[in-house]
């Protein structure tokens, strides 16, 4: 990758003692109305030496690549620090370090913006070659603060959606074209209105950290899309700006906007690894030239990336830490999920620990412990699958419900595992933690999406540029008849598009009804397709943007499939989570146990059926056949509470999951379960909405057809008692 054209080639000044001391706290450039401070952690000693008698320079770049080095003298904790005054917002810096390889300027971690993401790949990766004018630079930063009331929704009444900031608003219709793919489009009013009108709670934002492409993509000349490679852990991604230089004012922008209309805003966040790649070709842009020996673990590679950063270290525990507050404190974020977690319980590569210095550093912070936390369970080797044993203030994605409702859905495993999922997966989180602390995935952005998970049996990577070789082949998934939607030749079925269809609504429609936190994966409830590509991270295309085309046109909903999927889908998705939203029954905030409720109906609050509305047994249960499942909740005492502290009330619900391919007899439960039931949903409409939604008695055998989910509601003697 070259330098950015625009840089012109660096000049040096001659090297000057730094005029005063400055302080070691906070790190980074901070400024005062008389100049700012420049703090940093690097290797070496104030007697090592090197230009000007000094370990350590501090590079002051002028708009026209001049270079003023300032000899920093003064060593505090391992923190350099230097006062200079007369220095303001707008000015470029970095460091030069003679204990690593003087010839680099790095750019300071702490830096609130930087001024570019793009490198010269030569020049970083070849010692003794200078980076100067070469390789990004921070920007010193006046304070930006958040002014919006966050909306602090409870875990229990949180959906997430993840969403990529220039995916999500790239191709929208409703955005001004100059806004798209930025973090204004996000705020724009129209992307707004779309997450109310689904009811989702908080928008998860894949990567904002300013990245840069690692030396394999830099080499190919692809982009980290993704953004999984993280240059600077305090500075928004400048690329998701829709002007040079107003990431971070558009940033706050968008999290106050989100804000008002009620909606949190969560970051993934990259603490396990960074951009600087691994021994085959090593770059040095940061951390990797200021003290490589702290911040990366020696000779073990946890995160499949070449690098990982060592949790153990003082150093990186306040690194973390301090960006976490940052954009907690003055951005205004409402919580993070900690790509690869585990490896932050990891310090110096060994067993996984929940109670490691950095996690527990994260849990007592009187800031970040009122935030959510939210961790991927695993990282890149076997001894770092740790799904479960995080402590109680995190949730985690729970990959086991991706896995079982996949499973359920194509008939490849029986109910007994469905009901820990269905009811909040309290064998993987039961010990002292509540149900939100499951993520309930189906999708997400690694792996399949909603459409193609029904539409390919294996992926198709092959635009990736590596053969087809990455990206998982365990995807259960399956095509239904044929691999893929067909070509204007041979167009697709429409019974294999009505069966797919199906599948995706009955996929959702469990990941929505399930206790826990439902993540829904961007684009899902527009029937986006990436074409069967399963591991799309180095993508930048219409094939990776949403598709909003289901905007312009009207769902059908007379229970055929209409030509065009998207619309009814989109309408599907709004109405179960509206229903969602609506019935705390469906979203409890402590698990299930069995007993009567405080109202003293005498009735369990979860019950398990069979088809024959009779109460499961053990042969049911280890039936690896049975495909049919009946969970019955009662609504008369909800385990949580509202917003306030209040108890909740609700109907009761009857749910029918029928997985088989061919029809099936069900009778619904009688009393004192259910006099009556009224269809609510139907998977086997379009929309959800049942063709027929008069009450039906209870006792009554009725026919279920084949892969399909209902939702009634329970009518109850004891409701008018």
């Amino acid at each position: 990758m070259s330098h950015p054209a625009a840089r012109p080639s660096a000049a040096t000044l001659a090297v000057s003692p730094s005029p005063f001391p400055g302080s070691p706290f906070p790190l980074g450039a901070t400024v005062t109305d008389q100049g700012t401070n420049f703090a940093v952690v690097a290797d070496g000693h104030p007697t090592d030496g090197g230009d000007g008698g000094s370990a350590v320079q501090l590079c002051l770049v002028d708009r026209l690549g001049t270079e003023r080095r300032l000899a920093m003298t003064e060593l505090t904790y391992g923190i350099w620090h230097t006062f200079v005054p007369g220095i303001g917002p707008g000015q470029r810096y970095g460091y030069r370090v003679a204990a690593t390889d003087p010839a680099k300027i790095l750019l300071d971690p702490y830096a609130r913006r930087v001024d570019t993401t793009d490198y010269d790949l030569d020049a970083a990766a070849s010692a003794g070659v200078d980076t100067g004018g070469r390789v990004p630079l921070g920007v010193v930063t006046a304070p930006v603060r958040s002014v919006s009331a966050a909306p602090s929704i409870p875990w229990e009444h949180t959906v997430v959606y993840e969403a990529h900031v220039r995916g999500l608003t790239r191709s929208h219709p409703g955005v001004p074209p100059e806004l798209r793919g930025s973090y204004a489009g996000v705020a724009h009013p129209a992307v707004i209105e779309h997450l109310q009108a689904l009811h989702v709670t908080a928008l998860e934002l894949l990567p904002v950290h300013a990245h840069a492409d690692e030396p394999p993509l830099a080499a190919a000349g692809r982009p980290n899309y993704w953004g999984y490679s993280t240059l600077g852990y305090f500075a928004p991604h400048p690329g998701y700006a829709s002007r040079p230089g107003a990431e971070l004012d558009e940033f706050v922008a968008m999290v106050d906007a989100l804000h008002d209309a009620g909606i949190e805003v969560l970051l993934d966040v990259v603490f396990n690894h960074t951009c600087e790649g691994g021994p085959d070709r090593p770059i040095t842009l940061s951390l990797r030239g200021l003290s490589p020996g702290t911040y990366y673990l020696p000779g073990r590679d946890l995160t499949g990336t070449g690098n990982t950063v060592n949790s153990g270290p003082l150093e990186v525990i306040r690194l973390v830490t301090d960006s976490l507050r940052y954009w907690a404190g003055d951005l205004g974020v409402d919580g993070f999920r900690f790509d690869l977690a585990p490896v932050l319980g990891r310090p110096g590569g060994g067993p996984f620990d929940p109670a490691s210095a950095l996690l527990t550093a994260i849990e007592a912070d009187p800031l970040l412990s009122r935030r959510k936390i939210i961790a991927e369970p695993w990282d890149a080797t076997g001894d770092g699958y740790a799904l479960g044993r995080f402590r109680s203030t995190w949730a985690e994605w729970n990959d086991r419900f991706r896995g079982t409702v996949r499973d359920f859905w194509r008939g490849a495993t029986g109910v007994r595992d469905l009901a820990y999922r269905l009811s909040g997966s309290e064998d993987v989180f039961g010990d002292g933690r509540r149900p939100w602390s499951s993520v309930n995935f189906v999708t997400a952005h690694d792996g399949f999406t909603l459409r193609d998970l029904v539409s390919y049996s294996r992926k198709h990577n092959q635009a990736n540029g590596q053969r087809g070789a990455d990206g998982s082949d365990d995807n259960r998934s399956a095509n239904y008849g044929v691999e893929g939607d067909g070509t204007a030749d041979r167009p697709l079925d429409p019974s294999i598009l009505a069966v797919r269809t199906r599948q995706a609504r009955n996929l959702a429609a469990t990941l929505l009804l399930a206790t826990g936190t439902p993540m829904i994966c961007a684009g899902d409830e527009l029937w986006r397709t990436q074409g069967g590509n399963n591991n799309a991270y180095c993508l930048d295309s219409p094939q990776v943007w949403l598709d909003w085309a289901a905007l312009s046109h009207t769902a059908s909903g007379d229970g055929q499939a209409p030509a065009d999927p998207a619309p009814a889908m989109l309408a599907f998705f709004r109405r179960l989570l509206q229903i969602r939203a609506d019935a705390p029954a469906l979203h409890q905030g402590e698990f299930f146990s069995g007993r009567s409720p405080a109202s003293g109906d005498g009735v369990a609050d979860l019950m398990w059926f069979a088809p024959t509305g009779e109460p499961m047994t053990d042969a049911d249960w280890f039936d690896p056949n049975r495909h049919t499942l009946l969970m019955w909740l009662n609504g008369h005492d909800v385990r949580g509470h509202g917003p306030h502290g209040e108890p909740l009330i609700d109907d009761s619900w009857l749910v029918v999951l029928h997985a088989g391919p061919s029809d099936a007899d069900v009778t619904l439960p009688g009393a004192p379960y259910g006099e009556a039931y009224t269809p609510v949903v139907d998977t086997a409409s379009p929309t959800g909405e049942p063709a027929d939604d008069a009450p039906v008695s209870a006792g009554v055998a009725m026919t279920l057809p084949g892969r399909t989910l209902w939702l009634l509601r329970a009518h109850r003697t004891s409701d008018t008692a």
